[in-house]
């Protein structure tokens, strides 16, 4: 009666069994749960995380460089200004120059 009975080493060996299949169907159910709400987030038009950054990212490269722009747009403009200016200034009559006529 030291050995233990054959019905307990067959249990055993159920058991072990079903543990296995228990943990084959839990991967399984844990890849169709992914897949479905992969399928989930694609009908729902979602993004994923590292898209929304790729975007985040590009959209403050293009905030930078429309600063730097109109910053530069300000500065050409002021040039312009100064410029039509002096060109006024050099076509406007001059009163102390005297007209070959009145001499």
């Amino acid at each position: 009666m030291s050995d233990r009975p054959r019905f307990f080493d067959d249990i055993a060996g159920v058991a072990g069994g079903a543990m296995s299949a228990l943990a084959g169907l839990r991967e399984e159910a844990e890849a169709m749960m992914r897949a479905r709400l992969d399928d989930l987030i694609l009908r729902l038009d979602l993004v994923r995380r590292e898209e929304l950054d790729a975007v985040k990212e590009m959209a403050a490269m293009a905030r930078t460089g429309q600063e730097s722009a109109e910053a530069r747009t300000a500065e050409l403009e002021t040039r312009l200004a100064a410029l039509e200016s002096r060109v006024a200034a050099l076509e406007a009559p001059k009163d102390d120059v005297v007209a070959p006529e009145t001499l």
